[in-house]
């Protein structure tokens, strides 16, 4: 199959998407900031290779590419294209994958969370590729790890996203009762099993969507996830409403019945939405929150 590659801007002007054709890693992610940290990628090292090249960000099915300030997309995306094409269209390797060691250890460590009744656990390893969110067992019957995590009767949510889980517990046992215990298990369970792939469907809305909703989509995406995420936490858009200016989200995880949540959508999501669209949003709720 000939490998293909289409522009896409993004809400960031310094940032471009190349899009894919076809799967390029092996469900992996990859960020690298400079020629250094690219060692097992030569298409991330001849992107380096660009002197207007900042960062460089492999997925799956898509290459972005931030730049620093001294040229326009305009100038110089078609190059990057094409530098991209020829290369996939080459048969050389994107990625060189490491070997691993057999039986390497997991490690697992513990991340406060603005929420004190969700305490994140942080893997080595990654866990699952999408977000997934359960509230009680019968929710988690598709994945026996989760539904293991809820035989613990002190266990309230579980939120998991790549290499992390966010676990939110009953006010009936403090975390230093039970902080060892969890860790123990979820680094076991991970050292001797696969975790199966389950789809939030939440995440991938199948309406059709208007232009400021796509934008609003945008922005979350790229601005409000990674820093949620690095909480302990998710965002996801439910609607938005034209006439009221009004947006909805939906908070999983730490973010979910968060004390400083509340602030959060105010002085933070909400201003921005704001900002970056000007009159086309006024408000945001969280229908969980």
């Amino acid at each position: 199959m000939k490998f293909k590659v289409s522009i896409e801007k993004t809400q960031n002007k310094f940032i471009n998407k190349f899009e894919i054709n076809n799967f390029i890693t092996n469900h992996v992610n990859y960020e690298y900031n400079n020629i250094d940290e690219a060692k097992n990628s030569k298409l991330a090292q001849e992107l380096f290779y660009l002197p207007f090249v900042k960062k460089v960000y492999i997925t799956p099915s898509f290459i972005s590419i931030e730049r620093f300030n001294i040229v326009d997309w305009d100038q110089v995306e078609e190059e990057v294209k094409n530098l991209i094409e020829e290369y996939l269209n080459s048969g050389k390797e994107v990625i060189s994958e490491i070997k691993k060691k057999k039986n390497n250890p997991i490690s697992i460590y513990t991340e406060s969370t603005p929420n004190p009744a969700v305490l994140k656990f942080v893997s080595n390893k990654l866990i699952v590729e999408n977000n997934i969110e359960f509230n009680n067992i019968e929710e988690a019957q598709s994945m026996d790890f989760a539904k293991k995590l809820f035989e613990f009767s002190y266990i309230k949510n579980i939120f998991l996203s790549k290499n992390f889980v966010s676990v939110t517990k009953y006010d009936v046992k403090s975390w230093d009762e039970i902080v060892l215990e969890l860790r123990n298990f979820i680094k076991n369970y991970l050292e001797n099993n696969e975790i199966n792939q389950v789809i939030d469907t939440k995440e991938s809305p199948s309406i059709d969507l208007d232009e400021t909703s796509e934008k609003i989509i945008s922005i979350l995406d790229e601005y409000i996830k990674p820093a949620v995420s690095s909480d302990g936490g998710n965002i996801l858009f439910d609607s938005y409403d034209p006439k009221k200016k009004l947006v909805k989200v939906v908070l999983q995880g730490a973010c979910s019945g968060c004390p400083s949540s509340t602030i959060t959508l105010k002085n933070g999501i909400e201003n921005m939405l704001k900002e970056m669209l000007q009159d086309e949003v006024e408000t945001v709720e969280a229908i969980n929150g």
